[in-house]
C-alpha cells in the first residue's frame, strides 16, 4: 500500500515536471499546476500518516515477560477461581461494562459479582440471578461506603462525552466519580483496581479529555492499591446504543487503517473487556500495570488458538 502511494506521488512529480510550469497533462489536456501541486501534497500527507501508523504498529518494547506466561491461560483462570475473590464494577450500563459482565458471568471467575451503579439494571438472562446490584448516588458517595466494601478486585468504566454531558459533567463523571469510588473501594479494601481510561491520556496534556484521563490516573496511582491495571484504549470499535455521532465517524473513518493496521489506531470492545480479564488473572508482579492499545490487543488474543 506504501509502495502504491509512493508510485502515485512520483507519478505526480513526472507529470508536472512534464507539462512545465506546473501543469499536469491529463489524456493531452494540460491542467493547471495546482492540481499537480495538490496530488503531491495529499500523496506526501498519507506517506507521513502510514509510517507513522506502521511505527506505531510495529514498535514497543515486550510486553510480556515469558515468565508471566509459565503456565496456559485456562491454568492461571482455574486457579484463579480457585482463590474465591470477589468483585465489583462501575459503569455496567455502558457497552464495556455491561460486556465485562456478561464474560464475567460466563467465565465465573469470581465467587461474587457486585454492580455499583446510579439505577437497578434489569437482567431477563437466568445466569445473572446471582449478580448483586448496589444502587448509589455519585453525588454523595460518602453515604454509600458499604457498596465499596469486601471486594477483592475493582473494575472501573465509567465515563461520558463533553458533548453530552457538558465539560463541567464530563469532568464530575470521568474525574470526580472515579477518583471518589477508587478512594471508597480502596479503603474498603479492593486490592486490584482497574481503570479503563483513553489512548493519549496525559495529565499536561492540553486537550481536556486527555487531560482528565491523565489527572485521574495520576491520582489513582497515589492511592496506593497492591495492583494498578490502566487500559488505554484507542478508538473502540462498538455499535454503541447511544447515539456518538464522532466515535461513529471516526470508527468508520479508520475501518480501512484497521484492516492493515490492527493494533495502531482502534480496538474492537470485546478485546479490551477480554484483555481485563486475562490481565487479573495473569501474576505479576508490579504495582502499576500500564497497558497501551497494542498490549490491549495481544492480551485479549491470548489463549484463542486454543479455543480454535
Amino acid at each position: 500500500m506504501i509502495c502504491t502511494l509512493f508510485t502515485f506521488v512520483r507519478a505526480c512529480a513526472v507529470w508536472q515536471g512534464r507539462t512545465g510550469s506546473g501543469c499536469v497533462c491529463v489524456s493531452g489536456v494540460s491542467m493547471p499546476g495546482v492540481w499537480g501541486s495538490g496530488c503531491w501534497v495529499f500523496g506526501s500527507l498519507l506517506i507521513i500518516l502510514l509510517a507513522i501508523t506502521l511505527h506505531q504498529e510495529i514498535s514497543g518494547p515486550d510486553i510480556f515477560p515469558p515468565v508471566r506466561m509459565a503456565k496456559d491461560l485456562k491454568t492461571l483462570q482455574d486457579e484463579y477461581r480457585q482463590l474465591n475473590k470477589s468483585c465489583f464494577i462501575l459503569g455496567a450500563s455502558g457497552e464495556t461494562g455491561k460486556e465485562l459482565l456478561k464474560q464475567i458471568v460466563q467465565s465465573q471467575l469470581y465467587s461474587k459479582v457486585t454492580v455499583i451503579g446510579r439505577r437497578q439494571l434489569n437482567f431477563e438472562d437466568e445466569a445473572y440471578k446471582d449478580v448483586n446490584q448496589e444502587v448509589v448516588d455519585f453525588e454523595k458517595l460518602d453515604e454509600f461506603s458499604s457498596a465499596f466494601q469486601g471486594h477483592d478486585v475493582g473494575f472501573c468504566c465509567l465515563g461520558t462525552t463533553k458533548a453530552k454531558s457538558g465539560e463541567a459533567g464530563f469532568i464530575r463523571v470521568d474525574h470526580d466519580y472515579v477518583l471518589k469510588s477508587a478512594q471508597l473501594a480502596k479503603a474498603g479494601g479492593c486490592q486490584h483496581f482497574n481503570l479503563e481510561s483513553s489512548k493519549g491520556a496525559n495529565k499536561g496534556s492540553s486537550f481536556l479529555y486527555l487531560r482528565v484521563k491523565g489527572e485521574v490516573e495520576a491520582e489513582v496511582e497515589e492511592l496506593g492499591f497492591e495492583r494498578f491495571s490502566i487500559f488505554r484504549p484507542a478508538v473502540l470499535m462498538v455499535d454503541r446504543v447511544e447515539s456518538r455521532p464522532g466515535e461513529w465517524f471516526t470508527r468508520k473513518l479508520l475501518g480501512p487503517f484497521s484492516y492493515f493496521f490492527p493494533t495502531a489506531y482502534s480496538v474492537p470492545m470485546t478485546t479490551l473487556v477480554q484483555a481485563m480479564l486475562n490481565n487479573a488473572v495473569l501474576p505479576s508482579d508490579k504495582k502499576v500495570d500500564l497497558l497501551e492499545n497494542k498490549a490491549i490487543h495481544t492480551l485479549g488474543k491470548m489463549g484463542e488458538e486454543k479455543k480454535k
